[in-house]
């Protein structure tokens, strides 16, 4: 049986009070081989961090690990300047870049940035022909002249280097099928899980767009945001009432992660803290100790 490779990291939703924290988390991910970290993006929120900034900073002071914004507001940030700042951060950390992007929530505060409010349909519209631009922007090739509803680019010079894959967090019908048609990964909103009735009925709207394209659709990833606890001993039930994951012994974990991507076709693991906020240092040392290279273990004799 053929796996692909499958991810494994960590997020955060950082306040400024977290930076050193956040810091020696990532570096301490980093040493222990996890694929990425993943940092909120809220500019509308004073107290919070700086998603790129952090991302530029943090990459940085590392090696291996590569990192997103989970996801990148669009509103605020113009596909244009995007495309800069992402072929930037791939060539200064030499591809360690993932491009999350989302069509935009909580418009009220996007609009308190002076940013104009769009309708949800104008929104999943600007979504798509950004993450659009933002390749034609990228990876060499003459100027792009792009006149669009949203953007406007005449003659622009392109960046020589490549966009990074392009993770969306959509919900909606009309912003999976876009994810269908552009993104190279979907990461399902409300931290679904692979049991979930938000995968089950989302995924295949996913498929059927790409499939409708000319792409295959197996090349789209599904990468799920996971919070829950690592207990010292088992859980009996490792989901609540609703079907949720809820976590358990480490496992417990390994079990269950195998079995998604077995039999789910999971292609990554992002977990947060069941609490939201900082990591607990002794839940990713475990997370980046034991489970994950359980995981990994149980899918390499997989493959033979």
């Amino acid at each position: 049986m053929t796996v692909r490779q499958v991810v494994f990291g960590f997020g955060a939703h950082s306040g400024f009070e977290d930076g050193p924290e956040l810091l020696r988390r990532v570096e301490r991910a980093d040493a222990d081989g996890l694929d990425l970290f993943s940092l909120s993006d809220h500019p509308y929120l004073g107290a919070r961090l700086d998603a790129y900034a952090s991302l530029g900073f943090l990459l940085g002071r590392t090696r291996h690990i590569a990192g997103f914004a989970n996801v990148t507001n669009l509103p605020t940030r113009p596909a244009p300047m995007l495309a800069r700042t992402v072929t930037t951060l791939s060539a200064l950390s030499g591809g360690r870049v993932v491009l999350g992007m989302g069509a935009g929530g909580l418009w009220d505060r996007i609009a308190d940035m002076g940013v104009p409010k769009l309708s949800p349909g104008e929104a999943v519209e600007a979504f798509e022909e950004a993450i659009v631009l933002i390749k034609k922007l990228s990876g060499g090739g003459p100027p792009v002249t792009h006149q669009g509803r949203h953007y406007r680019v005449r003659e622009l010079e392109t960046t020589p280097v490549a966009a990074p894959p392009v993770w969306t967090g959509s919900n909606g019908p009309k912003s999976l099928a876009a994810t269908g048609r552009v993104a190279d990964g979907w990461i399902p909103g409300h931290a679904a899980d692979w049991l979930s009735e938000r995968y089950r009925t989302s995924r295949p709207v996913i498929d059927e767009a790409a499939a409708s394209v000319g792409r295959d659709p197996s090349e789209i990833r599904t990468v799920y945001n996971l919070p829950g606890r690592i207990t010292e001993r088992p859980l009996a039930a490792t989901r609540d009432g609703e079907g949720r994951w809820i976590g358990g012994s480490a496992e417990q974990w390994v079990e269950e992660l195998t079995g998604a991507v077995l039999e789910h076709d999971a292609s990554g693991f992002v977990l947060f803290s069941p609490g939201g906020g900082a990591q607990d240092v002794d839940a990713l040392a475990r997370w980046g100790g034991e489970i994950v290279p359980a995981v990994r273990e149980a899918l390499a004799k997989e493959r033979g």
